[in-house]
């Protein structure tokens, strides 16, 4: 713990607030609450036994600010907005936070239909879902048309009957377009419809049983397998219905594992009595409690999905939470809905042993090569954001250098630059243009560019001990802490300033393959912003100099004679006849292309 934190835990509030962690480099690792920000702040900080993954977090905090807020429903507010700007590290972070289907049914119109949505909007209409994962809300819509012939057609009926459409001829639709049904007749449909989508079975079986029957007796095979394939699936539905919980009944139950490190969330969606899904994903979140890390789960969710009325959980939540996301919330003990919890739970902890493999290869490849690049070459912290730097050229025209960034081992691509050398004579001097970029990039360091204005902990450069000597000139020229190293690639060299002999990293570790992996994206980078560069120079015209010739004179012009040298031997008068060429831009083309040839003798 630095001083700046140290000073910082001594003036804090013990009102409500939100606390915002910050690495060295200024980015944002970590948003939380606090009913009392002096007490929830310091436990961060003090000597007692934290979670692998809170340690984690601290260890990369260099300061910290905060928020007073009118009340904790402020702080819950805050704190979730904060979250959704800076999308901290070690924030949870809905990463597969997709809208899930919902089956819509416009009740409000005189002819309602379904239709798939993925967003619950409140215009009045019935809601049905979520489906996620097994369940297609288009199939069902499938089955329910075979069943009950609704409308599929978009939009506003014609106010004058019309010839009925194919649908009315296979029995699939009831025509209101024609007006051969009325609304009365029609919204019973309609109900009978809804009446399967919230669980009722039995009609809708016996119903496509009959149809397929009757499209076997008349030897329409296919239709009688298809109607076949949608009995299979009302079954299917059938056995998705939860013992000893009533049919109207719809909740969630999420239950939240971890391992210290890394955790895993399940959600169970149960609707009128059947399981229409399981969703679990890990998450990485580095509060203090489960408490908070299941609330900040909630409401981060049920911004996005359709909130129930009663919500099961295997972990207590922050008393807000209930008021916040406006549902029941609780953790049973026994019965079926404690059942449902160790289903739930059975699920987060299947998911978490497969992917703790995963993360952990994810983890070595990552902060886990930082760490070990901290050592292998003494740097002073572990480098979170690296910057890398190549030149791209040829025989020293179209000069470029690129500039890629890897935040906590990964690549930012929204953090890369381009830069155009200027000002150098002709022929290559990498030197010169590595030693142009990192000036022109660290004058930017208090700018409002996001990027330029976050300072790495580590500069690579691309190259060996003399470009690395020519750079480590100019960092040390604008005063501020930052490692520099370069990377040499014909043996992977690793140069560090003020030593002569390089560093040889281990070949494959994941140290030294994070280091190649940065300088050869910075080479691609480079590469590509020079060959843009180039071909829109070759497509670039010395013609295109001439005032008041424009792209249609030109070209006409290029049609005439082809090429700058035979408008070079072509007469003012033959200019002149050119379409759209008069006699005083006759004159100019002459002199410039005459002009032009004695510069190239």
């Amino acid at each position: 713990m630095n001083n700046k934190i140290k000073q910082k835990l001594k003036d804090l509030t013990t009102k409500s607030g939100v606390y915002v962690m910050h690495s060295a480099s200024g980015a944002v690792i970590y948003v939380g609450k606090a009913k009392n920000l002096k007490n929830r702040v310091s436990q961060y900080f003090n000597n007692s036994i934290k979670p692998t993954k809170v340690m984690a977090m601290v260890e990369h905090v260099d300061y910290f600010e905060y928020f007073i807020t009118l009340s904790e429903r402020d702080a819950f507010a805050l704190e979730n907005n904060l979250i959704k700007k800076y999308k901290p590290f070690y924030n949870i972070l809905l990463k597969d936070d997709k809208a899930y289907p919902y089956i819509k049914v416009t009740i409000k119109d005189d002819y309602p239909r379904m239709e798939v949505v993925r967003r619950i909007k409140n215009d009045g209409a019935k809601y049905f879902g979520p489906y996620i994962s097994s369940i297609s809300p288009y199939a069902l819509i499938k089955i329910v048309n075979m069943a009950f012939p609704l409308r599929t057609c978009k939009g506003a009926l014609p106010k004058k009957p019309k010839r009925p459409c194919l649908n009315y001829s296979l029995g699939l639709c009831s025509a209101p377009c024609s007006k051969l049904v009325s609304k009365e007749d029609y919204k019973k449909i309609v109900y009978k419809a809804m009446d399967f989508l919230r669980g009722n079975d039995n009609e809708i079986e016996k119903i496509l049983t009959d149809k397929m029957q009757l499209a076997s007796s008349i030897q329409n095979f296919e239709r009688a397998l298809e109607i076949r394939d949608m009995i299979k699936m009302v079954n299917n539905l059938k056995q998705k219905v939860v013992a000893d919980l009533p049919t109207d009944k719809s909740i969630d139950v999420i239950s939240y594992v971890n391992n210290g490190i890394v955790g895993a969330i399940c959600v169970l969606t149960i609707r009128h009595g059947k399981v229409l899904g399981v969703k679990t994903q890990s998450v990485i979140d580095a509060s203090i409690d489960e408490k908070d890390t299941m609330s900040q789960f909630m409401v981060q969710y049920y911004s996005k999905h359709e909130c129930p009325k009663e919500i099961l959980t295997n972990i207590e939540v922050e008393d807000l939470t209930e008021e916040i996301i406006k549902a029941k919330i609780t953790c049973p003990q026994k019965g079926t809905k404690n059942h449902l919890i160790k289903m739930a739970t059975l699920n987060a902890q299947e998911y978490l042993n497969k992917v703790e493999y995963k993360e952990n290869l994810e983890y070595d490849k990552t902060v886990g090569a930082l760490e070990k690049l901290k050592d292998k070459l003494n740097l002073t912290k572990v480098p979170n954001r690296i910057e890398c730097y190549d030149i791209s050229h040829i025989s020293g025209t179209n000069q470029v250098a690129s500039m890629v960034v890897f935040i906590a081992g990964k690549v930012a691509k929204n953090m890369y630059r381009k830069f155009k050398i200027t000002n150098y004579e002709k022929g290559s001097n990498d030197f010169e243009s590595l030693k142009q970029t990192l000036k022109r990039r660290l004058t930017e360091l208090s700018g409002e560019d996001v990027s330029f204005s976050q300072k790495p902990d580590l500069i690579v450069i691309d190259g060996g001990k003399g470009q690395l000597s020519s750079t480590y000139e100019v960092l040390k020229s604008f005063n501020v802490q930052i490692d520099m190293i370069s990377l040499a690639k014909s043996f992977e060299e690793v140069f560090v300033p003020n030593k002569s002999e390089p560093i040889m990293l281990k070949r494959g570790s994941s140290e030294l393959r994070i280091l190649q992996n940065i300088r050869d994206e910075a080479h691609r980078f480079a590469i590509t912003f020079h060959r843009k560069l180039r071909t829109k120079n070759e497509i670039k015209s010395p013609l295109d100099d001439i005032k008041g010739l424009g792209k249609v004179k030109k070209q006409a012009l290029l049609n005439q004679f082809k090429t700058i040298d035979e408008i070079s031997k072509a007469s003012v008068e033959e200019l002149n006849l050119v379409k759209g060429i008069d006699l005083n831009l006759a004159i100019k083309i002459k002199k410039f292309v005459e002009k032009l040839k004695n510069e190239q003798k």
